[in-house]
């Protein structure tokens, strides 16, 4: 499962799933590239996204803060441009993800992958597999945010006919993608089962129908719950993410609800 941590900097994940005894984890950061990039690799237009298109970067060499690089080196004379590069070690956020990038080659109507869909880079260097199960992880978790299935997904493919992500059709079945969609549904299966796990954990402290807990639903001392707050509103306050923010805020508003206090409003 999917645990978020805070950092200073970034929203730090950690995949506590384990391959051969090891602990896997992966960092998500946020390192837009400027509106001045050249070739309006960032256009700046809003996009309301309905769809997550997953491509390969093509480039068996290539990590994650490599792609992040070309987009702004100044001998890459391509428009192309994606909005999350993944390895088998961090994630990185070059494009917000409101924002239109432009990685699935069909133009620029408004029914285009290109102005409707969120375009995710995989990595071909490195730990493939790891960062397969990064990519499916992150996936899911994006499904989950915002109540969408499997039936959200789109290989580049879908839009243009490009035969990306090339490595998830390696027969001309596209069995590699059938399983990359099928992992990510049992991920996305898990995390809604931890959600309303957690979720009927959090009634029987707060319903008030718990003999056990004697202070009317407080379950946290003020003074433990500001000292994490304050370290939630150090990493609000660094991050520019608006749905980080939101969670931020999120977080810090159960603390106060768990010690006796009043929510604050973002």
């Amino acid at each position: 499962m999917l645990k978020f941590y805070l950092s200073i900097n970034y929203v730090d994940f950690k995949n506590w799933e384990e391959e051969e005894g090891e602990e896997m984890s992966v960092n998500y950061r946020v390192e837009h590239i400027p509106r001045s990039t050249p070739y309006n690799r960032r256009p700046g237009t809003r996009m309301d996204a309905s769809t997550i298109t997953i491509h390969n970067t093509g480039n068996a060499s290539s990590t994650a803060s490599n792609e992040r690089a070309w987009l702004t080196n100044s001998l890459n004379t391509n428009t192309a441009s994606f909005h999350i590069v993944i390895d088998d070690k961090e994630a990185i956020e070059v494009i917000p993800l409101d924002e239109v990038a432009w990685h699935a080659g069909d133009g620029s109507r408004s029914s285009s992958g290109n102005r409707t869909s969120i375009g995710i880079e995989i990595c071909e260097s490195g730990n493939y597999g790891r960062t397969l199960q990064n990519a499916a992880q992150l996936v899911a978790e994006m499904l989950l945010e915002r109540n969408w299935g499997t039936d959200r997904l789109r290989r580049h493919y879908d839009w243009s006919g490009k035969n990306c992500p090339r490595i998830m059709n390696t027969d001309g079945k596209w069995t590699g993608w059938k399983n990359f969609v099928d992992s990510v549904a049992a991920k996305l299966q898990q995390l809604k089962e931890n959600n309303d796990g957690e979720a009927g954990n959090d009634d029987v402290r707060s319903g008030g129908q718990n003999p056990d807990n004697e202070n009317g639903g407080v379950t946290m001392s003020v003074e433990d719950a500001n000292k994490i707050i304050r370290f939630l509103s150090a990493a609000y306050m660094a991050s520019p993410n608006r749905e980080a923010r939101q969670e931020f805020n999120r977080l810090a508003n159960e603390l106060r609800k768990a010690s006796g206090q009043e929510p604050v409003t973002d």
